[in-house]
């Protein structure tokens, strides 16, 4: 039995979940990642209200699919972030324009998220977590040393508070190392854990297309962060070095061919998800491969009914025993 193939959600937050669903479960996924925005999850009702958890959930088995986690990205990247015009969206229209009162929006769903997972079930939370150092990125002007320190000094203000919520709870939250965020490299991943004390509640959803464009190995970051990997996205990204455009984009929108990088459905790009299936056999994870659908260039119920096959022929089981085991046997 492999492991279980999900879609994540925020991609198709326009459809009902009831919509979506039935969807899904045509194209061949086994559960949903719940994304808490559109009508598939209301992070503040499910942690008030244990029966709309169970409604959720009920969706979801009318057509044979389960839940093994939920995405607050959204939310989470409101903690950290400067929050600006870009982050209105995030928020209650309320809220708009409005940066501190959409933070303390942001923490305020961030600290119901356990109470919200432990009522529907499951044990991990992916997210962001922003950045208020992002912007410092490249040091010019010149970026003090104390200036970096300070961002992640201020990270772990933020953020233990919202994980000692997690660990009184049991919930797991799954950082997606991601550019913009706190961790976005194996190097920045080893500072943020070390700003939390490597607490536990605290780890990684491993996403291979964020990491391959930068010019990290997925595979390298598996092994080494082998006990912080609470969550996998599968997702592509195809890498075009022309001699004309850099890794940083060229201000070029996603879709646009001349872009140095793009997302591509599963298999369309330049990860190598044999090696990236080995390094997670090889750290014994057995949670979700969840598909993060997103091709500017493809029709997306087309690509994810794909994607679905697609992570199902790859997935394959570690050997049980060695090949040549039988070679002295009589």
């Amino acid at each position: 039995m492999g492991r279980p193939v999900t879609l994540f959600t925020g991609q198709w937050a326009d459809l009902p979940l009831t919509t979506l669903a039935e969807k899904a479960a045509g194209w061949g996924y086994e559960g949903l990642e719940l994304a808490c925005w559109g009508d598939h999850f209301d992070v503040e009702q499910a942690a008030a209200d244990p029966a709309y958890c169970a409604g959720q959930r009920a969706i979801l088995a009318e057509h044979g699919l389960d839940v093994w986690s939920i995405s607050m990205h959204l939310q989470g990247q409101l903690v950290l972030d400067p929050n600006d015009a870009r982050s209105n969206g995030f928020a209650p229209d309320a809220l708009a324009d409005q940066p501190e009162q959409i933070r303390e929006w942001g923490i305020r769903q961030m600290m119901a998220g356990p109470q919200a997972a432990k009522n529907l079930g499951v044990q991990v939370i992916n997210g962001f977590t922003g950045s208020s150092i992002w912007h410092l990125i490249y040091s010019f002007p010149p970026t003090e040393p104390q200036m970096i320190a300070d961002g992640f000094e201020l990270f772990a203000e933020r953020w233990n508070p919202i994980m000692d919520e997690f660990g009184k709870h049991g919930i797991r939250f799954a950082l997606e190392v991601h550019p913009t965020e706190i961790a976005f490299d194996l190097y920045s991943a080893e500072r943020a854990l070390e700003a939390l004390d490597h607490r536990p509640e605290f780890g990684f959803n491993l996403d291979p297309s964020h990491l391959i464009w930068q010019g990290v190995d997925p595979a390298i970051f598996a092994r080494h962060f082998a006990d912080r990997i609470y969550h996998v996205h599968v997702k592509d990204a195809k890498i075009n070095r022309d001699g004309k455009a850099g890794i940083i984009s060229s201000y070029l929108p996603f879709g646009d061919y001349r872009r140095g990088w793009d997302f591509v459905s599963p298999g369309h790009g330049d990860i190598n998800f044999d090696n990236f299936i080995r390094a997670l056999n090889d750290i014994g994870y057995q949670g979700p491969l969840s598909v993060e659908w997103e091709d500017s260039g493809m029709d997306r119920e087309w690509g994810a009914a794909e994607a679905a096959q697609f992570v199902k022929r790859i997935d394959f089981a570690p050997s049980a025993v060695a090949f040549d085991a039988a070679f002295g046997e009589d």
